[in-house]
């Protein structure tokens, strides 16, 4: 089956399947991308694919404190400095005396005052102001038989904003001089706000729905428009957090847990499908399928996404939109669809409860750490068989090194360019795809990892201790 993308193919670049992991995956380069297999789907003309990354600044302004000297006569008798000398000491004993009274008068007195009680109460709520709690799951309780969907879709809408993607583009006339580059429209999606606090409102949307924007622009649901920041990405599980003020905010949706789902159960997608003349469209369906497996090319590298499969129609503009449950509780946020010719009702969204962990951590960190090994690969399977270094006739899977960071893990453990891998901790490793699954999921940072490695034919055991 053949998997299309929206996005403009003249950009698009072929490629085998290759994978740098030179550099950790949060902060590589993300202008080498094969074309999608699935539609992500963006209202979009065309994305770079190029990172994308915010920078804060803060101004402090400093007030100078001064104090003044005070001169006496011009002209002074012999006498005058001892005169002087026996008044500055008198002044120094007095200014001491007064400092240690006010001192036992401070520690005695104040104590028994409301005033500590009221600054620590104030700077705790300045703290609880700002703080940004965890993202859980809510318990999924069952509907009661009055209550309208209508209403719950409306409620529910509230929350659902659109996201406009501007990018930096520069032209030219016709004599080929280059005019200064503006921020053009490049696509658009949608997204879903998640929480709010006395400050800031936060919205989850898809990693492709922002990549490459100079400039996000988000619209409400009654009209009004404001900027975003970008609080993370993460290109491999395809999920971003942005900021906005929270003024703009009221109402906000709440995660469901998507592990109670079964085929069959009545879900709802909400989006802005073709743009924002048609926002917060709402379409009906069923939980087709759980847990499906989605190999996607990602800005980062290969990946099989999992995903929930449902009949609800999610088009171009989609993305980043709720897949909600009968309760109004947000189950998905909607991100792929199969575009083929005679395929109809093949939607995807990425369930709540994978969705949930990588919101917090972009949210506390504002990237995803993973284990870094230091390695570029190529699927064996991909590589003309004059290049397999006598391996066995029985090996057929594995991925081979193509490259090696002299200052990394792999490069101090002994790996080396041409080694073939075939397995990890005793895991088969068939693919790239499977070598990154198993070493974003299964192993952490500092663990050691024994590879099963095949050198010049002959098959090594190495160890690694991951980084990142």
């Amino acid at each position: 089956m053949n998997y299309k993308d929206d996005f403009n193919p003249e950009n698009e670049q072929n490629e085998t399947n290759s994978i740098d992991l030179t550099m950790p995956a949060s902060s590589r380069n993300e202008s080498d991308v094969k074309k999608p297999n699935v539609d992500h789907e963006t209202n979009t003309h065309d994305f770079d694919r190029s990172s994308y990354e915010t920078h804060n600044t803060q101004e402090t302004n400093y007030r100078e404190y001064t104090t003044a000297s005070h001169g006496g006569e011009a002209t002074r008798s012999k006498e005058e400095p001892k005169t002087s000398n026996k008044r500055n000491l008198k002044g120094f004993a007095s200014t001491l005396a007064a400092g240690v009274i006010g001192s036992v008068l401070t520690l005695t007195i104040l104590p028994h005052t409301d005033y500590m009680k009221n600054y620590f109460e104030k700077a705790d709520n300045q703290s609880a102001a700002t703080e940004v709690k965890p993202v859980t799951a809510q318990p999924t309780v069952a509907k009661t038989s009055g209550a309208s969907i209508a209403d719950t879709v409306e409620k529910v809408s509230k929350a659902i904003v659109g996201i406009e993607n501007y990018q930096k583009q520069q032209s030219s006339d016709f004599f080929g001089n280059s005019s200064p580059s503006q921020s053009v429209e490049t696509g658009s999606g949608s997204g879903v706000i998640f929480q709010k606090n006395n400050n800031d409102a936060y919205i989850v949307t898809n990693n492709h729905v922002v990549e490459g924007a100079s400039k996000l622009e988000i619209s409400l649901y009654n009209g009004e428009k404001t900027k975003a920041e970008v609080v993370g990405t993460d290109a491999l599980t395809d999920l971003a957090v942005l900021k906005i003020d929270a003024k703009y905010v009221n109402a906000t949706a709440s995660f469901g847990d998507s592990s109670t789902l079964r085929p069959g159960d009545q879900v709802y997608a909400i989006g802005n499908p073709l743009g924002l003349d048609l926002s917060r469209t709402v379409t009906q369906g069923i939980i087709s399928a759980t847990n499906r497996s989605i190999a996607v090319d990602t800005s980062a590298g290969s990946w099989d996404t999992n995903v929930i499969q449902t009949d609800a129609a999610i088009n171009p503009g989609n993305s980043g939109g709720a897949l909600i449950n009968s309760q109004g509780q947000v189950i998905g946020i909607n991100s792929l669809k199969i575009s083929e010719n005679g395929v109809e009702g093949l939607g995807f969204a990425i369930p709540s409860n994978d969705a949930i962990p990588i919101v917090n951590q972009l949210i506390k960190n504002g990237k995803i750490e993973r284990p870094y090994i230091g390695i570029g690969l190529e699927d064996l399977d991909q590589i003309p068989q004059i290049y397999w270094q006598n391996l066995p006739s029985s090996v057929q899977k594995g991925v081979m090194i193509t490259q090696v960071d002299p200052h990394s893990a792999a490069s101090s453990s002994g790996l080396e360019v041409k080694d073939v891998i075939v397995s990890m901790n005793g895991t088969k490793i068939g693919s790239s795809s499977e070598l990154r699954k198993y070493l974003y999921t299964k192993v952490n940072v500092g663990d050691t990892v024994k590879f099963g490695v095949y050198r010049n034919g002959k098959l090594k055991t190495i160890d690694v201790k991951l980084s990142k």
